[in-house]
């Protein structure tokens, strides 16, 4: 089926990846609908007059049906941390009612984007929450793509901006043990590319695909790759084992504006790998035209335009103004 001819719903159009996957989706010639809780949020995008909005809330089953009728291909971009004190809970709540609500409407394809992890390994809470939503829709019986997908680098994106705000802000840092664990992060641009093509991609059966950038690094590493790309002096980790996943969110939180309960989720995740545990999603998605990004690649893409206010002109890897308020640059720290 061509792009023309798909129907897509962008859940979390309001959100960091979702904002940016609409875009890209009406570039490929996808019809778009966008669902959010709040429309009014969209009001001021570039692209509202290009798309149709729905108002639902995934944690409401009865606001799900009239924004999924008529549609083929769901984009399942919602996450509920920082917004609730069990937020597992009302993950796993949501997705069943996209199930419901899938199967009711006929929508054909379910594209989820989750955290990449090494299989079997114990799972952090955030991690083992996306795990989960994975699995129920993979069930549901509905064809699913799960991309799982680690670091996410660009300006606007969780997990980059603690990596800004830490090196930005301590030349010198103690951090747990994890900062030598390995981490295989994956460019914005082509984290679209794979989301965009899965709407339409051949795929054997509903499973969940790892996807990452060509690069397996340590995450202090990618702390001292951002200083240099930064223009910054190279930054000393002092490892503290001691240093408890709790302690350390404690301590983003304190360093950095990312809040507290989102910090912790993330800085929890850390613990083990997050590295491609295979590259079967090549056998469906092609990779990007002229390769996939490097990690120092993406971080001057995400670092081009920090002179500037936000713009929805300086590209899906720059800020945005309907990113959070404490995305974007902090100011450097040389004591």
């Amino acid at each position: 089926m061509s792009a023309q001819q798909v129907r897509c719903l962008v859940t979390g159009a309001t959100g960091y990846i979702g904002g940016r996957l609409v875009p890209r989706l009406l570039d490929d010639g996808f019809a778009v609908r966008a669902l959010a809780r709040t429309p009014d949020k969209l009001a001021h995008v570039p692209w509202r007059d290009k798309i149709e909005v729905a108002r639902g809330d995934l944690t409401d089953a009865d606001s799900l049906a009239e924004a999924f009728t008529d549609v083929d291909v769901i984009y399942y971009l919602v996450h509920s941390m920082g917004t609730s004190d069990d937020f597992a809970a009302d993950e796993r709540r949501a997705a069943q009612n996209v199930v419901t609500a899938a199967r009711r409407t006929g929508v054909r394809r379910i594209v989820y984007l989750s955290g990449l992890h090494p299989d079997g390994a114990e799972l952090s809470t955030h991690l083992a929450s996306r795990t989960h939503v994975g699995e129920i829709l993979i069930d549901s019986g509905i064809e699913t793509v799960v991309l799982q997908a680690g670091v996410v680098v660009g300006a606007g994106s969780a997990s980059f901006e603690m990596i800004r705000h830490l090196t930005n802000r301590l030349p010198v840092m103690t951090t747990p043990k994890w900062v030598h664990n390995k981490i295989q992060p994956i460019s914005i641009g082509d984290t679209l590319h794979y989301l965009a093509a899965a709407a339409t991609a051949d795929v054997p059966t509903s499973r969940a695909w790892d996807i990452g950038g060509p690069d397996v690094l340590e995450y202090g590493d990618m702390m001292q790759i951002y200083a240099e790309v930064a223009g910054l002096r190279r930054r000393r980790i002092l490892v503290l084992p001691v240093l408890t996943p709790r302690i350390a969110s404690l301590w983003v939180g304190l360093v950095t504006p990312i809040p507290s309960g989102l910090a912790r989720p993330l800085v929890e995740s850390l613990h083990c790998d997050a590295v491609v545990d295979n590259h079967d999603v090549d056998t469906i998605i092609e990779p990007p035209a002229g390769g996939l990004t490097t990690y120092r690649e993406a971080v001057a893409a995400a670092l081009a335009h920090v002179k500037v206010a936000p713009s929805w002109d300086t590209g899906t890897a720059a800020q945005l103004p309907s990113d959070p308020h404490w995305a974007g640059p902090s100011r450097p720290t040389s004591r």
